[in-house]
């Protein structure tokens, strides 16, 4: 008797553990396997100059978990580090930066393991750095950097593939830019739900038009409840048939059609009962712009289908044996691997969590066709068959990052720029105020670049280094002023501006390890005069409000 009982008892429900706890928001946002790859994270960090940036970056990575960090910084820490670097107090006068920062952000997060260099009064060696602390996932390093100390982290991170972010932060403005080497792909880049939808209405596969058929079968004749509780995409199965019998087979795909169709699905709806109409057929007439439409290729992953190996290393990376077979998919179904989701819709339940299943069944099936293609590729016995079903799921959306410059002309960008501002310039005036767009970055991004290795450079001094790259600057009155604003700034940072900067920082970092989220492709300026920020690329510039 006390068996029976015992087989009764039911399992105990686990709650979530204390590190599911601490980290429950960032969950939500990057799932368990962002976190495992946060907390695998080797980051490293040279720091130099007023050394707050590249510290207040570290805190926001040490605050959701990274695995690990090491600061490279010779600087011994003096008064005036104690007035912008949170990370410092009284008794680290004297000692060196890098120790100092380190303990104190180690306190944030026990979880997290931290080391410096140099150590007993030790030259910084960087060679030693790089050699000596396990491979690292990503590097960072602040300005002013020396010219070799920059040549040595650039030769380890094209040897090693290693991610680079410059940061670089002086008065008012900042910025910091990505070096990724070769192609960075994202697999899951979390566009909005709304998106995702794919219900599959002018290619149904056998299985969902059979269903479909069956739930309509005398229509016309169903009770008040059953038929006002049809599925949208049964009730638009139903109808499109219909149409295609009196179209010649074609589907409604221009807007004149689409109208027309949802007159007749509307035509359907029973208004012999209160509320005059029908839930259901009003989702339905909702659901036809977005729903029924010619499939075709989202821009980042025909950028991914018309990609070319650029290595034998990249061929064989599990990203690409699956995006080739994808290719393989699409090209032979006319349509790409079904996600499996399902919208939320007026039905009853068993009827909905049928339709559920027979998404999920597709998805997995498709799923399963794209592994066995992935298998016959060489090199695709290795592939984790999550990869895939993760792939398969998001591959509509599927994102390539390359953010290393070709054939960038800095001139041409100065004069486009240049017209661009003065063109807002010209419509704040004829406006009286009452209109204007906001002014390009791109001037303040030039003259923090002229200080990278000078941070105490004088106006003149700056504007003698961008008219080297750029002639026509001589010219430009704005590009003096933000010139000597930065020579104001002497390479200081003030805290504010340091700290919204890390912040930013962080978060892209966190994309890049995580691969999941888009990071920025691939400069981000701060004005912190104007309060704006502004996303860059290479081609073009792209203007951002915070």
């Amino acid at each position: 008797m006390a068996e029976i009982v015992l087989d009764q008892t039911p399992p105990v429900l686990r709650g979530p553990t204390e590190k599911e706890k601490k980290y429950d928001r960032q969950l939500r946002l990057w799932a368990a396997s962002g976190q495992a790859a946060l907390e695998s994270a080797n980051i490293l960090l040279v720091n130099s100059g007023a050394g707050t940036v590249g510290v207040e970056t570290l805190k926001n990575l040490v605050l959701p978990g990274i695995g690990k960090f090491v600061i490279a910084d010779d600087t011994v820490v003096k008064k005036a580090d104690l007035g912008v670097n949170f990370f410092l107090d009284e008794s680290c006068l004297g000692r060196p930066r890098s120790e100092c920062c380190t303990r104190l952000l180690l306190e944030l997060n026990p979880e997290v393991q931290g080391d410096w260099y140099p150590k007993n009064e030790e030259k910084l060696d960087l060679h030693h750095v790089l050699d000596s602390s396990g491979s690292f996932t990503l590097i960072m390093y602040t300005n002013p950097t020396l010219p070799d100390d920059l040549a040595t982290i650039e030769a380890y991170a094209s040897q090693h593939q290693t991610p680079v972010v410059c940061i670089h932060s002086a008065g008012f403005y900042s910025y910091f830019r990505f070096s990724l080497h070769g192609t960075f792909p994202i697999v899951d880049t979390h566009p909005e739900v709304e998106k995702t939808t794919d219900l599959r209405l002018l290619q149904p596969w056998p299985e969902l038009s059979e269903f479909a058929k069956r739930m309509v079968e005398g229509i016309d004749t169903l009770e008040d409840h059953e038929h006002g509780h049809l599925p949208y995409l049964v009730i638009l199965l139903h109808f499109l048939d219909q149409w295609r019998q009196s179209h010649d087979g074609k589907n409604p795909t221009t807007p004149k059609e689409k109208k027309e169709f949802g007159k007749l699905v509307l035509g359907g709806s029973r208004t012999n009962n209160p509320e005059g109409g029908e839930e259901n057929f009003q989702e339905a007439i909702n659901a036809i712009n977005k729903n029924i439409k010619v499939p075709e290729l989202e821009p980042g992953l025909e950028e991914v289908f018309n990609h070319q190996d650029s290595s034998e290393a990249e061929r064989q990376s599990s990203f690409w044996i699956i995006a080739r077979a994808i290719h393989l998919f699409y090209q032979e179904h006319g349509c790409l691997p079904l996600p499996g989701s399902l919208p939320d819709m007026k039905a009853q339940s068993s009827v909905y969590v049928k339709l559920q299943g027979l998404y999920k069944a597709k998805a997995r099936k498709d799923a399963q066709e794209v592994l066995e293609t992935v298998r016959e590729s060489a090199g695709g016995e290795h592939v984790n068959p999550t990869e895939v079903d993760l792939f398969c799921k998001n591959a509509r959306f599927v994102k390539l990052i390359n953010t290393s410059p070709k054939g960038l002309d800095l001139g041409q960008i100065f004069d486009a720029e240049r017209a661009n501002d003065e063109a807002a310039e010209a419509m704040k005036i004829e406006t009286g105020g009452a209109f204007s767009l906001p002014l390009s970055n791109f001037f303040i991004y030039m003259a923090l670049k002229a200080t990278a290795y000078n941070p105490t450079a004088t106006a003149d001094e700056i504007m003698s280094t961008i008219t080297q790259l750029v002639p026509q600057a001589a010219g430009y009155e704005r590009m003096g002023q933000i010139a000597q604003e930065v020579a104001r700034a002497g390479g200081g940072e003030l805290h504010n501006i340091s700290a919204l900067t890390g912040g930013m920082v962080a978060q892209e970092v966190i994309k890049i390890i995580t691969k999941q989220y888009i990071p920025i492709d691939d400069t981000c300026i701060f004005d912190g005069i104007s309060s704006r920020c502004q996303a860059t690329r290479p081609e073009f510039f792209l203007r951002i409000r915070v």
